[in-house]
């Protein structure tokens, strides 16, 4: 049995354990707290006399749906000048507009660097003018927020990157806001709209944005009330992400600098002349992607009438000479176009749509990507079609560098009819030694 002095000395090895965290300096253990939300990082002080009121030091705020006078407490015991990081997530309840502003303000009035706004609800969080002449902010995310945009010019010269996701701008002059926005951000490099707009036109100018990423959500409603033009004045741009891309007509400027795009256009419906005329648009905006070095390109949302225009009406003179990796979702229709158009290209990633199947045509012309440069190839989605065993064969045959082509077919199609093509395809001739040929499942 252990004596008294061997347990007192358990203790107290016990105690010097717990205590070695304490014995960090403070701006440590400040900077350990600074992982927690503040509502765990204020629950430290129960710890000891040491830990009474370190949480008051730590630069960063993060509220996640708690109450405001848990909020109100901690603003006004916080003991930091400058606050590195202020994060406000609020639920509908804790509706409170001169609340929510007065938060804001105090982060504002410290200097904030870094400021997040999130609204978990339908309500849409008010925020102070005076938020838009902030001179330390680098970072803003604004998600279900409603923005006033005082009279004076907008004035945020660290801001580097915006976001804007269910962003609500003042009704009377909302298509000028972004502009004005916009404008009192010279060193901006990144920008996220996340939201739906029902204005005529969405401008994007910015002589240092290096990253744009757009997703409109269109809701209910005449077409008219769909945003119908977009238009780039972004030359410094190297990523640009456009989903769910309903606009009529995209004007950009040079976009000599693009790196990398994911580009998911919508189909518009009308008229032959109107079609035609889309289809023009269409062409000329995905032509000054010339430069990029990685294409990601959904045709998927085109339907019948304007594939036949595009690939009919027009001819195609684009080149993609930079062009080293592909993700096309199209009719197969585009997949030769696209194969003569980059010389370069060395991973080809391809899902086909369509409204009902098409015959594969081969390009008129060797494409010089198969013959010296195309290495990976990834069939998505393949039905078991015979078109798509054809241009398979196609690329199989005539890609020379190819290492690596991988055939995902769909869980739904009958296991006889998916193993026949899977065994022809597995015994067509390659056109490198090198080449290995894999089939998976298709996970959609």
């Amino acid at each position: 049995m252990a004596t008294t002095e061997q347990r007192g000395g358990r203790k107290r090895r016990k105690r010097e354990k717990i205590d070695r965290i304490s014995d960090l300096p403070d701006s440590v253990i400040c900077h350990i707290l600074s992982f927690l939300p503040t509502k765990s990082s204020v629950r430290t002080s129960i710890l000891g006399q040491r830990w009474r009121f370190l949480w008051a030091y730590v630069p960063i705020l993060y509220f996640h749906r708690e109450k405001k006078e848990f909020i109100n407490g901690v603003i006004s015991l916080h003991k930091m000048h400058t606050i590195s990081t202020f994060r406000l997530l609020l639920r509908k309840k804790h509706y409170d507009k001169h609340q929510h502003i007065a938060w804001v303000t105090a982060a504002v009035n410290r200097n904030v660097r870094n400021l997040y706004l999130v609204s978990l609800s339908n309500y849409y969080m008010p925020l102070p003018q005076h938020l838009f002449t902030c001179k330390t902010l680098v970072e803003l995310v604004l998600n279900s927020c409603h923005v006033t945009l005082p009279s004076c010019p907008v004035y945020l010269p660290r801001l580097e990157k915006l976001h804007l996701i269910s962003v609500r701008f003042e009704a009377d002059n909302e298509s000028s806001s972004l502009p004005h926005l916009l404008s009192g951000c010279p060193v901006l490099e990144e920008l996220e709209i996340e939201c739906s707009l029902n204005f005529f036109t969405l401008s994007v100018s910015s002589p240092t944005l290096k990253r744009l990423r757009i997703a409109l959500e269109v809701g209910g409603g005449d077409d008219d009330d769909v945003t119908k033009l977009l238009e780039l004045n972004t030359p410094s741009l190297t990523h640009l992400q456009l989903g769910n891309c309903f606009f009529r007509n995209i004007k950009s400027g040079a976009m000599t600098s693009l790196i990398e795009s994911d580009i998911s256009l919508c189909s518009y419906e009308g008229d032959e002349e109107e079609i035609f005329v889309y289809s023009r648009l269409r062409l000329e905006f995905i032509d000054r992607l010339c430069n990029v070095k990685s294409l990601e390109l959904d045709l998927s949302r085109f339907t019948g009438r304007i594939v036949d225009s595009v690939l009919s009406a027009w001819s195609w003179t684009m080149s993609f000479h930079n062009l080293t990796k592909l993700d096309l979702t199209a009719d197969c229709r585009f997949l030769p176009k696209f194969l003569e158009s980059a010389d370069n290209l060395e991973i080809l990633i391809f899902t086909e749509f369509y409204e009902e199947s098409k015959s594969w045509t081969e390009p008129p012309q060797m494409p010089k990507c198969l013959l010296s440069h195309l290495r990976i190839i990834k069939i998505a989605r393949i039905r078991g079609k015979k078109h798509e065993f054809e241009y398979i064969r196609y690329l199989l045959t005539n890609a020379l560098a190819l290492e690596r082509m991988e055939v995902a077919y769909l869980r739904l199609l009958d296991s006889e009819g998916s193993s026949n093509m899977l065994d022809e395809i597995s015994r067509l001739r390659r056109g490198s030694n090198a080449c290995e040929v894999a089939f998976v499942h298709s996970r959609y």
